[in-house]
């Protein structure tokens, strides 16, 4: 029976595919550079909508001023002799006025915006997108962004909202033919409250359908984020290594410190007093000067390889080596370099130093 045959398969051939989640040093840095999830039709939407309900909210107060505007011009300006002040005064005048007719719409639709804005991405300044690309003016790359997906998904949005649009016109136009037809026998007042209302009807509906449609394209713009933000598993190693630092490089940063701190430590052995041994496993450096320290120090201490090394060093320099291993390993284990001994061992350790000092005719 013939064997199967095996086909070896390189893992490696899917490591750079972007499968994992952005990491947060990623997503801000694509912060900076303005790539946010925002939807342009959200906020027009909005600003549409908040638009129409200004006209309906502050209609009569637009009608007064508008006819106001409209009386004083046939009832005061037509005699009104024409010289340059007198023209500087109209328009000033003027315009203060239309300025005043528009405030309340301008203001609430600027707000809004303002509002729609923060509410997609928050507070965010930056001149990235001000700073001129050459490489955007590239014909080949254009045409690239013309034929992409990304294009047609965006005309397929706008052949979308035209029909819809086109849809809702028709409809609501057609609905009110029979008004139509009645318009030239009723007064203009009436005329003008006809015309303002189809336009209010038709701004609501046009706003809450693209509303709807915007809402959409939002999740879609969210969706396409993070589907750029991806990351491979090797983007978030090199990521890693240049924000933390290459292990390797600092792995090696703190061998050279390790060795560093090693060759201070073992020139501090020639200055001490007495090594307390285990005796072979630990061994504990103390120095005690008692017109300068209130305690005795450890200056320096290791394990196995270390300890016979100060024990090399304090036979070299004739420092005495004492035996005790439960003193040795409670300050191995409970002291740094440069401590002092703890207050409970001060008794052992004063003995030591004693039996030392006593055979070496000294007098602390």
């Amino acid at each position: 029976m013939p064997q199967p045959q095996l086909y070896k398969l390189d893992l490696q051939l899917f490591a750079g595919e972007k499968t994992e989640k952005a990491t947060p040093k990623k997503r801000q840095d694509a912060r900076k550079k303005g790539q946010v999830a925002k939807s342009a039709e959200l906020s027009g939407a909005v600003v549409l909508l908040s638009a129409v309900l200004s006209l309906s909210m502050f209609g009569g107060f637009i009608k007064e001023r508008v006819v106001s505007l409209y009386t004083d011009v046939y009832l005061n300006r037509l005699n009104m002799e024409v010289t340059p002040d007198n023209v500087t005064l109209l328009l000033n005048e003027y315009g203060v006025q239309i300025l005043i007719l528009l405030a309340p719409l301008l203001g609430i639709t600027f707000v809004v915006a303002i509002v729609v804005n923060l509410a997609q991405v928050g507070f965010m300044a930056n001149g990235e997108g001000l700073t001129p690309k050459f490489d955007k003016i590239n014909p080949i790359k254009g045409f690239k962004n013309i034929v992409s997906m990304r294009s047609f998904v965006e005309f397929l949005k706008s052949i979308f909202k035209l029909l819809v649009i086109s849809y809702i016109v028709y409809s609501t136009i057609w609905a009110q033919k029979s008004d139509f037809a009645s318009l030239s026998h009723i007064s203009l007042d009436r005329i003008f409250k006809f015309g303002a209302g189809m336009t209010i009807k038709l701004g609501i509906k046009i706003g809450a359908a693209l509303m709807i449609m915007a809402a959409l394209d939002y999740m879609y713009q969210r969706y396409e984020h993070e589907k750029s933000l991806k990351m491979s598993k090797q983007d978030i190693k090199d990521e890693y290594k240049k924000s933390e630092g290459d292990p390797l490089i600092k792995g090696k940063i703190r061998e050279r410190q390790r060795r560093m701190a090693m060759q201070r430590m073992m020139q501090e052995v020639p200055n001490a007093d007495v090594i307390i041994t285990n005796p072979t496993h630990f061994a504990v450096a103390l120095k005690y000067d008692g017109s300068k320290m209130e305690a005795p120090q450890i200056v320096a201490k290791g394990q196995d390889f270390v300890a016979l090394r100060i024990r090399e060093l304090a036979k070299e320099h004739g420092i005495m080596t004492m035996e005790n291993k439960p003193l040795a390993r409670a300050l191995f284990q409970r002291a740094e370099i440069g401590d002092i001994v703890p207050a409970d061992l001060f008794q052992a350790v004063a003995e030591v130093l004693a039996y030392v000092y006593k055979l070496k005719g000294k007098s602390r």
